[in-house]
C-alpha cells in the first residue's frame, strides 16, 4: 500500500515552530490549495506538520503568502476535547518542503 501526498499551495500564515527538550523541531503550518469544480474554483485547506531540518527550513523562510510544494503522507490525529467528544483531523507529515516562486514570492498576498 502507498501513502504519500504532493500538494502545491500558498502558506495560510506564518508558520509555528516548537524546540523540544530532545532536540528535535517541529513546525506546523497550513496551505491553500485550489481547484477546479463544475461550480468554479475551490479551495482546501491543509493541516501541514515538518520535523527536524526541514521544519528549521520552513521556520525560517516561509512566511504567509508564500508558494510551497510539500510531499509527504497523509496521518489521521485522534484525541478528546474538552467536553470529553472524540475528535480527528488529517495532517500531512511533511518528508520534504519545496519553496517555490522568486524571492519576492515571501511577501505575496
Amino acid at each position: 500500500m502507498i501513502n504519500s501526498v504532493v500538494l502545491v499551495g500558498r502558506v495560510g500564515q506564518d508558520p509555528e515552530m516548537k524546540y523540544f527538550e530532545s532536540g528535535k523541531a517541529k513546525t506546523t503550518l497550513s496551505i491553500a490549495v485550489n481547484r477546479w469544480t463544475k461550480g468554479g474554483e475551490k479551495t482546501d485547506w491543509f493541516r501541514i506538520e515538518l520535523w527536524d531540518k526541514q521544519a528549521e527550513v520552513a521556520g525560517e523562510y516561509v512566511k504567509k503568502g508564500r508558494l510551497v510544494a510539500v510531499e509527504g503522507r497523509l496521518d489521521l490525529n485522534k484525541w478528546k476535547g474538552q467536553d470529553g467528544t472524540e475528535r480527528e483531523m488529517f495532517v500531512v507529515i511533511g518528508s520534504n518542503l519545496r519553496l517555490l516562486g522568486g524571492k519576492n514570492e515571501s511577501q505575496a498576498e
